[in-house]
């Protein structure tokens, strides 16, 4: 941690250099007791905070629950493209937009593990599995089932992102070894009707309680840069981090804008806010892995150094996300080594 010195000492060569640096905390933002829920308020106060003073919360905040200079890689890989019956203005995979994204079959097991072992050689610990339905059915369940305890047997982290999921269906996924599903709140709730008209707010939040009761981790996040406001964005904060628990793992996305869905041709989120973005939900979520997702490609490395230093500690890594490209292998192996990051275990 460099440490900010007092500008007269510039001024005055004769003084005492030996004398230990007095830091100066800068003024927190009202935050909530530690068992209270955080208010959008208390989450709006915090992206106001000027920006050395945002990232000095959450770098001490993410210093006291992890190592500040480790990252956690995932792989994803899409077992079932194109076809989704979901209207999702940010999605190339939907049936009502034009995007040359064409349905696909389920992959087969043996294509699965395959990408499975890949990723386990090039250093990821988490292989997430996404299939584009709006809700499977229990005979897919069932084939899901079989990718999970393949993936878990070779000694991976396992996780799928399928949908909306019943309860007995998230009791199925459990039983195979699933450790982490995702089902992301994708905006606020008072923007979720500009974003999607064909599913609501509380069936994802129905499918997360789902998961719980079925003993599996969540991994919930959302998207930013779809046109919201910052208050927009601090009411998503908020939803997730006021989840019962909250999420271990939590991906922040920026919009990935592709020609064909409503969301194409948006004004783009200045990266700083996105910066802002990743040390409000470290503050908020101390313990979760904040991972820096999709949009990643489009950052440069500046920025992404910025969000390891707001709190992010985990990526999505690999040169494909489901449809979307994203950094390849070795220019993330480049600038973590550039950054002196280390890999978790």
């Amino acid at each position: 941690m460099s440490l900010v010195q007092n500008p007269s000492a510039c001024a005055a060569p004769s003084a005492d250099v030996s004398q230990p640096i007095t830091l100066v905390r800068p003024a927190r933002a009202a935050e909530p007791a530690a068992d209270a829920r955080w208010s959008v308020e208390a989450i709006e106060a915090l992206f106001a905070l000027p920006f050395n003073d945002l990232l000095w919360q959450a770098q001490q905040v993410h210093r006291a629950h992890f190592d500040a200079n480790e990252v956690q890689l995932s792989t994803l890989l899409s077992i079932k493209t194109g076809g989704c019956p979901e209207d999702c203005g940010y999605c190339p995979q939907s049936v009502h937009h034009d995007t040359g994204v064409e349905a696909g079959k389920m992959l087969d097991i043996k294509a699965v593990l395959e990408a499975a072992s890949c990723a386990k050689g090039q250093g990821a610990t988490r292989f997430c599995m996404g299939a584009a339905w709006r809700a499977p059915k229990d005979r897919d369940i069932e084939k899901v089932a079989e990718l999970v305890s393949g993936v878990k047997a070779m000694g991976l982290e396992t996780c799928c992102t399928l949908g909306m999921l019943s309860e007995t269906q998230a009791q199925t996924l459990k039983e195979a070894g699933l450790d982490y599903y995702n089902h992301n709140l994708d905006t606020a709730p008072e923007a979720y009707g500009r974003i999607i008209s064909t599913r609501d707010y509380q069936d994802r939040l129905d499918t997360l309680e789902n998961v719980r009761r079925a003993g599996m981790s969540v991994c919930c996040g959302g998207i930013v840069g779809m046109g919201e406001s910052r208050r927009e964005r601090a009411g998503l904060v908020a939803q997730i981090a006021n989840l019962t628990p909250y999420p271990e793992s939590v991906p922040i996305n920026e919009l990935v804008q592709v020609e064909g869905t409503p969301l194409h041709g948006t004004d783009k989120l200045d990266p700083l806010e996105f910066v802002r973005t990743i040390a409000v939900a470290r503050i908020t979520m101390p313990t979760a892995r904040v991972r820096l997702s999709a949009g990643r490609e489009q950052m440069s490395e500046a920025i992404q150094a910025l969000c390891f230093l707001a709190g992010a500690n985990s990526i999505f890594y690999g040169d494909k996300l489901l449809t979307t490209g994203n950094p390849q292998s070795e220019r993330d192996r480049a600038l973590l080594d550039k950054l002196g990051m280390k890999t978790s275990a």
